[in-house]
């Protein structure tokens, strides 16, 4: 069981990135990246999933506190940059969109 959380928008890159053109979802901290809110709970977002600003796509536990992180744009999901229960730092992309 997870103790106390919190919402959190993700960071919006300003640009897409010159290489592939996706916008970026970045971590607004240090922690650890959470694709479900328990081991038995399906992901928040999947690859191919069409997300709104006020979707949930992580969890991101810092300093024993989950803090769900709001994707803060709309488009669909093109890949998920970092694995479940991996460590994350600030502005690290965890997810990369099409706009929509």
């Amino acid at each position: 069981c997870r103790s106390s959380s919190t919402r959190t928008t993700g960071t919006l890159a300003a640009a897409p990135s010159s290489d592939d053109g996706l916008l970026k979802i970045t971590s607004p901290m240090v922690g650890t990246f959470y694709t479900a809110s328990n081991p038995e709970s399906p992901p928040f977002v999947r690859i191919g999933d069409r997300i709104n600003a006020e979707s949930v796509v992580c969890i991101i536990e810092a300093m024993k506190v989950f803090n769900e992180i709001k994707a803060d744009i709309s488009g669909v999901v093109e890949s998920i940059e970092v694995q479940n229960a991996s460590p994350v730092e600030f502005e690290v992309a965890h997810q990369k969109l099409l706009a929509a």
